[in-house]
């Protein structure tokens, strides 16, 4: 508190003078910025201080220097406090290098004064001493003076401060060491003329500068163990060096330093220094690497350069010296992969910069062709291409371009135009899978010298690839790289060509990028169109605007793709323009877009209106309107992805109002825009922001639905951080413009923008009663940051009182809620608040400190729950339990950052240590009590037992608390697989509770022992209270089975003691290391019980503790761990042992894999790999069935951790990989372990069957890996063989995994050699057969070998005719000679992967085999040979492939004819392949299989031979026909005569059958499907009995697929009968088409997507034109766009029948009012479980305020209608009464205090908001029915008032409900002529 006290002096001291007010606000700045903890808070501060400083400085010029000193001494005192942020330094030496001025020598005898008593002579530096130093030698020119004059003590304070940190025991910490090494470095390069003699000159060296550089080379050769600590002195060595005056001295001192280890003990000289050798006796090889990367960081190139003399030949550091163990450390150091190839990336830079000296010392090329320092190059940069190591890749990324760089200068020094790398390195990236992202890198590197057409002409698979890339996220960016890079090169070429116009170089890149680009803008993913727009399309664009014309030309089209690309396009022009006119055919293209079903279409189209390359650029009057239009529908979106996009697209829309607002009141028009616009467009934007404020607030009603609530919340959120005032100091982006207070001041003189209003705020508070975290903490989250600072009092009083409630409820939500509610009230809470609350509570809190107090009373009501607990376990668990509080005090605790701050309070500490210790000994005695309530333990004994309690034991001791509970009554209950009640109570209680307790013990122990936390009295947590913790984690992890509390527990626990680890003091270090002892003790000995289960938590254990060392450390426990581990799992079996027991070795493997799936070790095991991986293939041998089950569960894991997770559906065909080749660079010696065990393998195989249980897992992971580049001697060639001899195995999942594992062996380039040796082993007759196994191996191999990897094409049926010839000669396996039906299956498997390449001979024996084959069983008579089914169906599907491909009518005949054959197999396949196929590629074959479906449909309906072959021929027939222009006049008349009995059997079907819902399913579509095109005048019963069925497969309580078949029939065939209704010659279809309406209506409220999707078609279909026919141009709308589609037409069309009233007044719920309030009244016993509803994203309040405009309209209408008079009187009789008294019922209610004490349950009631809101809505429609009706509706009786009175009583019952919260305010304004937001949108 130094500068404190020197501010305080300061300001005595000017007190008296002239300039004594600027001074003290300068004074008062600094004292906001020492006191400030949020960065953008203190840099605020200290940039008004500069700014005063800047003005004081004239007035103390004036002055003299003793009146000047203070103000310069206080300032330094600042800057000295200052030392940990080098900005706020820097600020601080610009203020008083400002105030100095004319006074600078009075400053240096300041800092002089200052910097000398930083440490007495011959005292260790602190920590924040050296960090005075370090800034003071970097920042301040004066220090840099002083420390120059005293360099001889600074010397001597740094080389004992390393002396001494390197000898203390026990070490301290390593920030300690870190610093005297970064101030060593700082000396050397800020003082090297100071330094230099004494290095260098032998007159001048230092004795104190030759011990310091010891200390440094121990530091080198591993005396610190911290990492980032060695390689910083090797910067300080390499800086050092640089001082040679010679650089051959330098040189030389580096190359004994290199050469130090060969050398041994003796002396070492530097320069004129003498050393002696460092004493190390294990060098871990680290210090080659800090060597090296130290002279490749700074070293000087003519140091680097220079011949040593050492050397026979002409040698340099670079090449001979550092290249050498640059190389070896790539290999060796496993755990250092980063620095390694960041010094090789270094290396290239200074050879790139050394060429010159190079050449002039060897006289030749450094990287010619033939040598082998390139050959080595190569080869170390593609070894490594693929490391999975985080950040390493972009180093091997600049190593290619560095390296084609160097080549490129060499060959242009030398005049060298044989350039052959080029060539080279291409062939390769091109052999290389598309899968590799290493081969893109150098792709780009390579296309600046050979050229943009030389890389396409030899690569010509690049476009597809590149499609196939930008499909994946993590190959995105190097495609695009790709791409960006070849055009620039093909622009570049123009331009040195001929310079034709810019529409030529559009022509130009039209021809070879234009079909890339269209196809993945249209692409049917969204992550391929997505890419494609962002990372292609705008740049594009930008580089050649030109080709926005052919881009466009191609998304003319009005289908979905085209206009989602189109929209893309219009956004990325707009981008790069600036301005988009949107008017006439591009408006409504724009508003189709806005509405359409496809969610990227809407968001693209909206990302359109609001996105503007300059923030100030107003929204134009169109724009608004659009948005106000769009964002109503698109509320409940349950897409999160699309709420997120949503939220960000208008805040840049209210970026763009605001700052444009800003800019018309500064009196600076935007461009564009007219200046006698602007106070429209102010007007406008005020009004935007508010009608977008009321939409949001009245989403958030707790009668919305989850999706509704979450967008509101964020549309609020988005208008709060940009339309106010708030400044949050942790934000770096986003603050508000300083001269926001003016737009808020204009806007609330207009009525507007009053954000903190009352009902906003009890609207918020509604949600914080949501059932979801999501709800809860973003609301929360929002009345913190943005609301006033406190609730009044009395919202707090009821909030504190609902807390404590909900704290107490069993369900976990509610807790939940409850803990969020006691957070946000300790947040918006003073000291009045507290008062009242404690006062409330009966509770004297007398406690200084809000977070205290609230701290106390939750401690306090915890203790009572627990001593309740105890008495009555059951009891508490359904009134009481503890989680909730458990909760709330750990967001209490954790969540707050003014309890944070006041935990650091001095005053405070001695409380906030008696309560943490209270709080940490009653989080125990939970824990034992609770944990042995399951065991049947409490006494002092039950932590003896380590293990879990078996679930047995469990259910036991929950049964004997039951009985507890109830006095000891055994009731008679049934045996139910269900827990009942109150064991799910006793469990709830039990687990959350454990869990709650780590997460809060852990989050604790985070927060008071971070490093950076300043010095106190006494720790919060002492020692004997962090050993409690250590002990409640371990019990809890030894003896819990629940998976979600151990997983939340280990959570807490690696928090735990990752502070444990990493605090400077050795006594809690040593907590986690003896947890860690016991833990490996406890594991090899012997146990009575199993501890290792998959439920239980003793591995995690392990895991959580080697988790919690730093990354940066050398994990010293992790690798004691891992090889005690393995250690443990090698030793030998017993010889008996016990089943029912674990043993050691199991453990010991499930802790290993255990370790491998924690996610926080990285690849600090990857140093571990190869010995795991040779111990679970060893276990995979074990007699023990658990020693085998725990090795493949931790292969598995490891293949996960060395392979990454895959990424696709398929097994064998990952959408990334890593080639085989990569993979034995960067492991070589598992390499040798995966060969040993198939080498193995092979050799077995000819002896006969001999298992190999390691055998597969070898072959599945080799199956996992990428095909390498094709190259000589490569190290994947070893595994060619003995893949090659397993496929003779009798095993056949050997023969068919090592055939997969085959495809990463062989490169791409090889392939058609290979396959055409496997294709001539083939036997070419019977007699040749030796092995039918080493056959179908073949078979197997020559499949995997042909297959084509996603993304490509495969190989050319160039390169495979040769192999098609050699099958030709074969073809006899496909035919009955080869008895064996698998090897004719395989022969025809690979056939088809060959047909392009098949000549006509061929083709035709295949087809008369195949057809000789299927067609000579006679019917009913199938042969039974293993095998023959899968051949049939192969055979078929072949046979239907061929026909597609050939469009041949005889092919399409036979295929027809097979399915009408009566072999199952076949049929089964035929249907199976066309269900399969998603593209219509051939017509003719997909026209003849529909028409031969039709014709037999009726036979197959009545025969029902099969329902699973019924199932798939409908859905065939549905697949064939699913276009509805496919249907066809020949189609008809197939049916002609059979449609009605088919139809009439699928109908009896759907309503008196229950075949299950998969065949309902269809059956439903497939009459919808015959309904559509054949039904007339005399079908109107069929068409009733369908419209029937829709409505029971629609109900909300059906299943989801007979409510999607609901969906897609409406969709099929209900649009056509609407339509039909609609003329006047079908009066009679009337009724139907309503009720089909109202099934759309209902359906589009589903809560399932897709089900709102079909019946937003069948609304699509109906928004058509009367003369259009349905389906053609129809872009399908949105759900909501539907219903107000449907609501409209209802009006428009079928408003004068009375059954459209009728119709829409069911869709308003009746809710019992009065009930609902008696029940909130009640207080009655919370259950557990809570009923679930029927359908959770119906919103019927949302849908009753939508419906209110239609039905008065409606009622409009009965003016002038008889049939709708009648209808509405009826209504009214029935209705109108209970209307009235539930008014005033409400009226009564709302009025009394007492309606108050649960006013905040009501606010987060959902019935209640749903019966108030629909309540309100009948109300306006009996007022309009009174006024409508006239004297008709005087005569019914109960209704005794008139229209006006209704009104008014309206009126007033509403505002008393909006007080509460319960309803929106009425007459609510907006800004001046504007319209609200409709109350019912959707």
């Amino acid at each position: 508190m130094g500068a404190e006290r020197e501010a305080k002096a300061c300001a005595e001291f000017y007190g008296a003078l002239g300039i004594a007010q600027p001074v003290l606000s300068c004074l008062q700045c600094l004292r906001q910025f020492a006191g400030s903890t949020a960065k953008r808070c203190r840099d605020k501060h200290l940039e008004e201080a500069l700014v005063l400083s800047q003005a004081l400085s004239k007035g103390l010029q004036a002055l003299g220097e003793a009146e000047a000193r203070p103000l310069l001494r206080c300032v330094l005192a600042f800057q000295m406090e200052a030392t940990g942020n080098s900005s706020s330094f820097q600020k601080l030496e610009q203020i008083v290098t400002q105030l100095a001025v004319g006074k600078e020598a009075v400053l240096a005898q300041e800092v002089g004064t200052l910097l000398s008593g930083l440490a007495p002579q011959g005292e260790v530096l602190s920590p924040e001493d050296l960090q005075s130093v370090c800034l003071f030698m970097e920042e301040s020119s004066l220090g840099r003076q002083h420390w120059r004059q005293n360099l001889a003590p600074l010397l001597q304070r740094l080389a004992t401060t390393l002396r001494w940190v390197l000898r203390s025991q026990p070490a301290p910490s390593t920030t300690w060491g870190y610093l005297v090494i970064k101030a060593c470095l700082q000396l050397f390069q800020v003082l090297p003329k100071d330094v230099a003699p004494l290095v260098w000159s032998a007159e001048g060296k230092s004795e104190t500068l030759q011990s310091l550089l010891g200390l440094l080379l121990e530091v080198v050769w591993g005396k610190a163990l911290n990492k980032d600590t060695r390689l910083l002195v090797g910067t300080a060595l390499s800086m050092l060096v640089n001082m040679a005056p010679q650089p051959e001295r330098g040189a030389s001192a580096m190359l004994g330093l290199f050469q130090l280890r060969k050398q041994g003990t003796g002396e070492l000289k530097f320069g004129e220094l003498a050393v002696e050798t460092p004493t190390v006796l294990e060098p871990d090889g680290l210090e080659k690497l800090v060597l090296t990367r130290g002279l490749l960081t700074c070293c000087r190139v003519d140091i680097l350069s220079c011949q040593l003399e050492s050397f026979t030949h002409k040698a340099c550091l670079l090449l001979d010296v550092i290249f050498p163990t640059m190389c070896a450390l790539t290999k060796e150091q496993k755990d250092c992969h980063y620095y390694c190839f960041q010094a090789c990336a270094l290396w290239l830079q200074r050879l790139r910069d050394a060429l010159p000296a190079l050449w002039s010392l060897k006289g030749t090329r450094i990287l010619a062709q033939d040598t082998e320092l390139l050959q080595q190059l190569l080869q170390l940069v593609w070894d490594n291409a693929e490391t999975p190591v985080e950040g390493v890749s972009e180093f091997i990324h600049s190593s290619f371009r560095l390296l084609l760089e160097i080549y490129h200068l060499e060959c242009q020094h030398f005049q060298d135009q044989e350039r052959p790398l080029y060539q080279q390195m291409l062939q390769r990236v091109v052999s290389m899978p598309w899968q590799i992202k290493a081969r893109y890198v150098p792709l780009c590197a390579i296309v600046p010298y050979v050229g943009s057409q030389q890389v396409l002409d030899t690569y010509r698979d690049l476009p597809q690839h590149l499609l196939s890339c930008l499909s994946t996220n993590h190959l995105c960016p190097a495609a695009a790289e790709v791409y960006r890079a070849l055009v620039r090169q093909q622009c570049a070429e123009r331009r040195d060509g001929q310079r034709g116009s810019a529409e030529a170089a559009a022509e130009r890149w039209a021809q070879c990028w234009l079909p890339l680009l269209s196809h993945a803008l249209c692409s049917p993913l969204p992550i391929l169109q997505s890419n494609a727009a962002n990372y292609l399309l705008a740049w594009t664009l930008r580089q050649l605007p030109a080709t926005q014309a052919p881009l466009a030309a191609r998304f003319s089209g009005q289908d979905t793709a085209s206009l989602r690309a189109w929209v893309s396009l219009l956004k990325a022009q707009k981008s790069v323009a600036g301005a988009l006119p949107l008017h006439g055919e591009a408006l409504e293209r724009l508003c189709c877009c806005l509405g359409a079903r496809e969610e990227g279409v809407r968001l693209a189209a909206m990302g359109l209106l609001c996105c503007s390359p300059s923030t100030n650029q107003p929204l134009s009057g169109t724009e608004v309107r659009l948005l106000r239009q769009f964002l109503p529908l698109n509320l409940n979106c349950d897409s999160s992805s699309f709420r997120q996009l949503l939220q960000a697209a208008v805040r840049k829309a209210l970026v763009r109002l605001r700052d444009s607002s800003l800019a018309q009141l500064r009196g600076k028009e935007p461009r564009g825009t007219d200046p006698s616009e602007g106070e429209g467009q102010l007007t406008q934007a005020v009004g935007f922001v508010e009608w977008l404020l009321q939409l949001s607030i009245a989403s958030l009603s707790p009668g919305s639905n989850f999706q509704r609530k979450k967008t509101g919340l964020l549309l609020l959120s988005a208008v709060l951080e940009t339309c106010t005032d708030t400044w949050s100091p942790d934000k770096k982006k986003g603050q508000p413009p300083r001269t926001m207070a003016t737009l808020l001041s204009y806007a609330r003189q207009s009525g507007c923008w009053d954000f903190f209003s009352q009902p906003n705020l009890l609207a918020l508070l509604s949600c914080l009663q949501d059932s979801t975290n999501e709800i809860r903490d973003l609301a929360s989250e929002l009345l913190v940051r943005y609301f006033p600072p406190t609730f009044p009092e009395p919202i707090a009083l009821a909030l504190f009182q609902l807390a404590q409630d909900t704290l107490g409820s069993p369900r976990v939500q509610e807790a939940e809620a409850g803990a969020v509610l006691m957070k946000t009230i300790l947040q918006k809470s003073d000291s009045g608040t507290m008062k009242i609350l404690a006062l409330e509570a009966e509770a004297p809190l007398t406690l200084p400190n809000r977070g205290l107090c609230f701290a106390q009373h939750l401690l306090h009501m915890l203790q009572a729950q627990y001593a309740a607990a105890r008495q009555d376990l059951l009891q508490a668990a359904a009134t009481s339990p503890m989680h909730g509080v458990i909760a709330a005090l750990r967001r209490c605790l954790l969540q707050v950052p003014e309890v944070a701050a006041s935990m650091q309070a001095a005053e405070l500490a001695q409380c906030w240590q008696e309560l943490l210790t209270r709080l940490v000994s009653t989080a125990r005695d939970i824990t034992s009590f609770l944990l042995g309530a399951l065991q049947s333990r409490q006494g002092p004994g039950a932590d003896e037992q380590a293990a879990a309690p078996s679930f047995a034991d469990m259910g036991n001791a929950i049964g004997s608390l039951i009985m507890l509970g109830k006095g000891g009554v055994q009731e008679e209950e049934e045996d139910s697989v269900l827990l009942s009640e109150e064991h799910g109570l006793i469990l709830t209680c039990c687990w959350v509770s454990v869990k709650e307790i780590g997460l809060l013990l852990g989050g604790l122990a985070e927060l008071l022992l971070a490093p950076g936390l300043p010095a106190r009295s006494g720790p919060l947590l002492p020692l004997p209270t962090l050993q409690m913790a250590a002990r409640v984690f371990q019990e809890i992890l030894l003896r819990c089975r629940h998976w979600g509390a151990v997983e939340g527990c280990s959570t807490g626990f690696i928090k735990f003691c990752a502070a444990l680890l990493n605090h400077p003091d050795v006594e809690l270090q040593a907590i986690p290391q003896t947890m860690l002892e016991q833990g490996l003790e406890a594991l090899s000995g012997p146990r009575s019980s199993s501890i290792t289960r998959r439920a239980a938590g003793f591995p995690v254990l392990f895991l959580c503790i080697v988790s919690g060392e730093a990354p940066e450390q050398a994990r010293p426990l992790l690798t004691h761990c891992v090889q005690t581990l393995l250690a443990l799992a090698s030793t030998a079996l017993p010889q008996d042992w016990d089943q029912t027991l674990d043993l050691p070795q199991v453990c010991a493997l499930h802790v290993l894999q255990t370790l491998v799936h924690g996610t926080g070790l990285g690849s600090a095991l990857l140093w571990h790999t190869t010995p795991m991986v040779a111990l679970s293939l060893r276990g995979l041998g074990s007699p023990c069935w658990a020693m085998r089950n725990a090795a493949i569960q931790l292969f598995s894991a490891l293949t996960s951790r060395l392979l990454g997770q895959q990424r696709s559906r398929g097994e064998s065909c990952p959408m990334e990989g890593l080639s085989l080749q990569a993979f034995l660079g960067q492991h070589p010696q598992l390499g040798a372990v995966l060969l040993g065990e198939l080498g193995a393998a092979e050799g077995s195989v000819p002896a006969g069957p001999c298992l190999r249980p390691a055998l597969h897992a070898v072959l599945t992971f080799l199956a996992q890996l990428q095909p390498g580049a094709d190259g000589p001697g490569s190290p994947s060639d070893r595994f060619l063989e003995p893949l090659l001899g397993l496929a003779g195995s009798p095993i056949y999942a050997v023969r068919a995994m090592a055939a997969k594992a085959l495809v990463p062996v062989i490169p791409l380039p090889r392939r058609p050699g290979f396959l055409l040796q496997l294709a001539e082993q083939l036997p070419t007759a019977p007699r040749q057969i030796r092995s039918h196994n080493a056959v179908h191996g073949r078979l197997l191999q020559m499949q995997a070998l042909l297959a084509p990897t996603v993304g490509t094409d495969g190989l050319s049926a160039e390169a495979l005719h040769p192999v098609a010839l050699q099958l030709e000669a074969r073809v006899w396996l496909l035919t009955p000679a080869q008895r064996c039906p698998l090897i004719r299956d395989a022969f025809l498997r690979v056939l088809t992967l060959l047909p392009a390449s098949f000549s006509p001979g061929l083709a035709q024996n295949i087809h008369d085999a195949i057809s000789t084959e299927l067609g000579s069983f006679p019917p009913g008579c199938v042969e039974l040979q293993v095998g023959l089914a899968v051949l049939h169906q192969t055979m078929a599907r072949f046979m239907c492939s061929e026909a597609a491909r050939l469009a041949d009518g005889k092919r399409i005949g036979a295929v027809c004819s097979l399915v009408q054959q009566s072999n199952p197999d076949v049929q089964l396949a035929i249907l199976s392949w066309v269900i399969a196929r998603k593209e219509r590629t051939c017509e003719e074959l997909e026209k003849a299989l529909g028409l031969t479906l039709l014709e037999s449909l009726r036979s197959v309906l009545q025969e029902r031979r099969d329902r699973e072959f019924l199932r798939l021929y409908l859905e065939a027939l549905l697949h064939l026909y699913r276009d509805p222009s496919s249907w066809s006049q020949e189609a008809s008349h197939k049916l002609q005569g059979s449609s009605a009995a088919c139809l009439e059997m699928l109908l009896h079907m759907v309503e008196a059958e229950c075949p299950g819902p998969d065949l309902l399913f269809q059956a439903l579509c497939a009459a919808s499907l015959l309904l559509t095109h054949r039904f007339g005048d005399g079908d109107g019963a069929l068409v009733q009995r369908w419209c029937t069925a829709l409505e029971e497969c629609g109900r909300s309580a059906a299943c989801e697929e007979l409510r999607l078949a609901a969906a897609r029939s409406l969709q099929t065939a209900g649009a056509a009968v609407v339509r039909r209704a609609l003329r006047a010659a079908c009066p009679v279809l009337v009724p139907v088409a309503l009720r089909l309406i109202n099934v759309g209506i209902h359906l589009l409220q589903d809560e399932e997507r897709e089900v709102r999707h079909e019946a937003a078609g069948f609304a699509s279909l109906l928004q058509q034109g009367p003369g259009e026919p349905l389906h053609d141009s129809c872009v399908f709308v949105q759900d909501n766009v539907g219903l107000q589609g449907l609501l409209q037409l209802l009006l428009g069309e079928f408003g004068e029948h009375p059954e459209t009233f009728d119709m829409l007044l069911q869709h308003l719920p009746v809710l019992d009012l009065r009930g609902i309030v008696r029940e909130l009244e009640a207080n009655k016993a919370i259950s557990l479980y809570k009923e679930d509803e029927p359908n959770v994203f119906a919103e019927p309040a949302v849908l009753a305020r939508q419906l209110l405009p239609i039905l008065l309209q409606l009622l409009e209408k009965a003016s002038t209608s008889i049939a709708l008079r009648a209808s509405a009187l009826h209504w009214l009789t029935a209705t109108g009464p209970g209307v009235l008294h539930d008014l005033q019922y409400c009226k009564q209610h709302w009025s009394q205090e007492a309606a108050a004490r649960c006013g905040m349950k009501a606010l987060g009631c959902a019935k209640l908001h749903t019966a108030v809101a629909v309540l309100l809505v009948r109300a306006q429609l009996v007022a309009q029915a009174l006024q409508v009706l006239g004297e008709d509706a005087m005569a019914v009786p109960g209704l005794d008032c008139g229209t006006q009175e209704l009104e008014q009583e309206l009126e007033l019952v509403q505002g008393l409900l909006a007080q509460h919260g319960l309803a929106p305010v009425p007459s609510q304004g907006n800004a001046p002529g504007e319209q609200g937001p409709p109350s019912g949108a959707a």
